[in-house]
């Protein structure tokens, strides 16, 4: 599953992640991309203690090391991916992209860090990745918007896994326990405090439209990448 930051991605782990057929890996490149850009982050120094700040060994690790269930999730960020880098290694897998409104990524993102810019929030690369994915595998990954999967969860989900050629458990995918989860990366501490709480997909809410000038305009720079994608997104 490949996201941006701020977009239902970790409420997306947890639906996978209660089915009883799958496990679940948390941004396995999140280390490396702190340790390549040299970026501060909350959390940084835990991170970087925690994960493997190789490339080459986290790709390792997601395709030759065995997986204990039927199924694996990762939960990919876009922007924790060097431009240039060989995405040779996940030609085998099926692929899905989770996008957002640029205005609705910013707006929630501005209200966990104090600053911003394009590569932070991933749009662009998202684009990227999606054709570079699509020129891999010999056809278009799935798309899926997060509006619309906090609008009507169960027919967007239920597509999902037939597009995906995976079973669709309803009841596991639409509601799971609160709380935390070993799987769960470091810095859940910092970014997770709403989804530990949650037990579903939460409300469509947006702060949108309180966005700065200049946060409005980065958005407005975002639009194309994502309105690429959005043709494309799975439709209820």
């Amino acid at each position: 599953m490949w996201s941006g930051p701020r977009n239902i991605s970790t409420a997306m782990m947890r639906s996978w992640e209660n089915r009883p057929d799958c496990t679940v890996v948390d941004e396995p490149f999140y280390a490396a991309y702190l340790a390549d850009t040299g970026i501060e982050h909350p959390c940084r120094e835990q991170i970087l203690l925690t994960q493997s700040t190789d490339y080459g060994k986290v790709v390792e690790e997601l395709t030759e090391h065995p997986v204990s269930s039927p199924l694996q999730y990762q939960k990919h960020m876009t922007h924790h991916i060097p431009r240039g880098m060989n995405m040779g290694w996940c030609a085998s897998m099926k692929h899905c992209f989770l996008i957002r409104d640029p205005a609705e990524v910013i707006a929630s993102y501005v209200q966990k860090m104090p600053s911003i810019d394009e590569d932070a929030i991933g749009i662009r690369r998202q684009a990227e990745l999606f054709t570079e994915i699509a020129a891999i595998t010999g056809s278009n990954p799935v798309v899926i918007d997060s509006n619309d999967v906090l609008d009507d969860p169960g027919p967007i989900l239920a597509a999902l896994c037939r597009d995906l050629e995976v079973d669709y458990y309803p009841d596991a995918m639409l509601h799971w326990p609160a709380g935390k989860r070993s799987s769960d990366g470091i810095w859940a501490s910092h970014w997770y405090h709403n989804v530990e709480q949650s037990t579903g997909f939460g409300q469509n809410r947006t702060g949108a439209a309180s966005l700065e000038p200049a946060h409005r305009e980065l958005a407005e720079r975002m639009r194309p990448f994502y309105e690429e994608m959005a043709v494309l997104r799975i439709r209820n």
